[in-house]
């Protein structure tokens, strides 16, 4: 009797050890490919600075016209010509997700009443693009914000989930700081602060978090949406640095 109770115990023993917690499973754990490559991806600590001595880690995308840019003294120029409908871009080639995005950019004169606008932006999508627009802006804005003759609107601007935009004026003439924040919520969503020369001046809640990333966009655009009429001046920018800092 002895015997068979010393076996039953050596019997639960190895019984024990082969469903140690190393060997167990969680079954609300399950890990897929694509979970795992994303952890990875979405390491964002790294911080990234393009001074635009040239265009390394840039590729054209530009949809309408030619690639009207180059650089120019240590900063990269972008125009669109008069009487054109042309939609002048770079952006990068690497996708970033949340941290601190700067764009070191002088705002020119522009056109009075051109339909053209100045994009410091990150995008995704249609409806997952974060924005800065820079232009003249229609009569009926500038007559709303007070807008002087020496004033430009720029457009703060989530293209969707939700959407929002908020105008303000800025003076031409000048280089500024535009910078997009995006930090995560406790449930992994992003909210985005737009900021000019380190001021707040916008900020919205997004429905969308980390799992979303973007290419940075540096642009001149001739777009019907941020003026009067076809453009009859050749509009150009300067951007100087690029920044991305993750967190």
């Amino acid at each position: 009797m002895k015997n068979i109770f010393k076996k039953l115990l050596i019997f639960m023993a190895l019984l024990l050890f082969s469903c140690s917690p190393d060997n167990l499973t969680n079954e609300n754990e399950t890990i897929t490919n694509s979970d795992s490559n994303n952890s990875s991806i979405l390491k964002t600590s790294a911080s990234k600075i393009w001074n635009f001595d040239n265009l390394t880690e840039w590729e054209d995308a530009t949809q309408v016209g030619n690639p009207n840019y180059w650089i120019e003294n240590g900063s990269l120029r972008i125009f669109t010509n008069p009487n054109t409908w042309e939609r002048s871009k770079v952006k990068t080639i690497s996708s970033f997700a949340a941290g601190t995005y700067r764009w070191t950019v002088f705002v020119p004169e522009m056109g009075v009443g051109d339909m053209a606008s100045i994009g410091a932006f990150l995008y995704n999508n249609d409806t997952h693009e974060l924005d800065f627009e820079i232009g003249y802006g229609k009569q009926a804005i500038r007559d709303q914000l007070a807008a002087e003759p020496d004033d430009l609107i720029v457009y703060m601007t989530s293209q969707g989930y939700p959407f929002q935009s908020v105008q303000k004026k800025i003076k031409r003439g000048q280089w500024y700081n535009l910078t997009l924040q995006l930090t995560l919520t406790s449930n992994g969503r992003y909210t985005v602060s737009w900021k000019i020369n380190d001021a707040i001046m916008a900020t919205v809640q997004l429905s969308y978090g980390k799992t979303t990333k973007f290419k940075i966009y540096c642009s001149v655009e001739n777009l019907q949406f941020i003026g009067e009429h076809i453009p009859q001046s050749q509009n150009y920018t300067l951007f100087d640095v690029v920044e991305f800092k993750g967190i």
